[in-house]
């Protein structure tokens, strides 16, 4: 079983940090911080723990923020840090700098190298709105990598575990940023950019729509996979121009068989067999749902290119029933669904087990 990702705040990344900070601020009570850090640290979870250590970094370093800031950017010259060591420094900084926002953010862009400080920079583009989009904006242009995808990845509309800010609900205040990276060399950047746009489709499918497919249009060393990959809610939900941004005629495809197993016990996979038949060249996107009452879920299946009207796929799949912790699955009936090119085209229903 994998380690869960609280754990990897501990002794060894307090310790890490608590070196970092002693190497830049002489007569730091070093152990004093790692006792404060550690007491209690295993009862947490994951951003609590991170809460927890940057409040024991604000009793024992005890200096104002300015002074403060300038320690921690120091400190990154000392020892190298990590996201689970840095990742407290910046939610320092989220919470201790925030009528400081010169100080906060210059802070904030040498730390994200180490640990990515997209959560850090919220609170600031909650209060500080245009200025602190405005050093953003100046991060993309930079030389790192890390700065860049920083510019894009802190101003996600929907950024997973961010706090919402209610300014960046409307795509226009980031499309300047996401316009200077769409076509940037790191992959790291460009995958930002198209979760950015993936987040703006959930709200506005309109305005993302639009974005791709002027990307599109004008071309780029890379557009063609940050438009797929931005354009992913959209092709799940069978959209008739997304689909049509990668060269997927909305509807087009027949699925001339289905086989699947009667019955899956709770815990096993089910299989399924299908065979799809292309009527036009050009590509077949293909996806499942799994029905019950209640509940639709979408799942990527394949996706293959026809050369000809005619050709046939033949794949065969299978669906987990595993049981997780964030989704309970009820025994009874279902339906599988097979999607080709945003069409259901075939439905076959089997049951659920205990």
């Amino acid at each position: 079983m994998a380690q869960p990702l609280k754990d990897m705040i501990n002794a060894t990344s307090v310790a890490t940090l608590a070196d970092a900070v002693a190497a830049a601020r002489d007569g730091f009570p070093r152990d004093r911080f790692v006792a404060a850090a550690l007491t209690g640290l295993d009862d947490l979870e994951l951003k609590a723990r991170v809460g927890h250590v940057a409040r024991a970094l604000h009793t024992t370093l005890d200096l104002p923020f300015p002074a403060a800031a300038e320690v921690l950017r120091a400190a990154t010259g000392h020892t190298v840090l990590d996201m689970w060591s840095g990742w407290p420094a910046t939610d320092y900084v989220a919470v201790h700098g925030i009528d400081h926002l010169d100080e906060a953010m210059a802070t904030l862009a040498v730390i994200t190298p180490f640990a990515t400080a997209e959560f850090a920079v919220r609170p600031y583009l909650d209060r500080h709105e245009d200025a602190a989009l405005k050093v953003m904006r100046g991060w993309a242009e930079s030389a790192d990598e890390h700065l860049r995808r920083l510019a894009s990845e802190g101003t996600r509309p929907r950024l997973p575990w961010g706090t919402r800010v209610r300014r960046l609900m409307s795509p226009g205040p980031t499309l300047p940023i996401l316009e200077r990276l769409r076509d940037d060399p790191s992959e790291y950047v460009r995958r930002s950019v198209a979760n950015h746009v993936n987040d703006i489709a959930k709200d506005h499918p309109d305005t993302a729509l639009a974005i791709l497919g002027r990307w599109h249009a004008e071309g780029g060393v890379h557009t063609d996979r940050v438009v797929r990959h931005a354009a992913r809610g959209l092709l799940r939900a069978g959209h008739p121009e997304a689909l049509g941004l990668i060269g997927a005629a909305h509807g087009s495809g027949t699925v001339e068989s289905l086989v699947v197993a009667d019955t899956v016990t709770t815990g096993d996979r089910i299989p399924f067999t299908l065979t799809v038949r292309a009527d036009a060249p050009g590509p077949l996107v293909l996806k499942y749902a799994i029905a019950r009452d209640g509940s639709h879920r979408v799942f990527h299946l394949a996706e293959r290119v026809a050369k000809a009207a005619g050709d046939t796929f033949t794949l065969a799949r299978s669906h987990s029933f595993r049981p997780v912790t964030t989704r309970t699955e009820p025994p009874g009936s279902r339906t599988l669904h097979i999607i080709v090119n945003g069409k259901p085209q075939a439905t076959a229903p089997f049951t659920l087990l205990p």
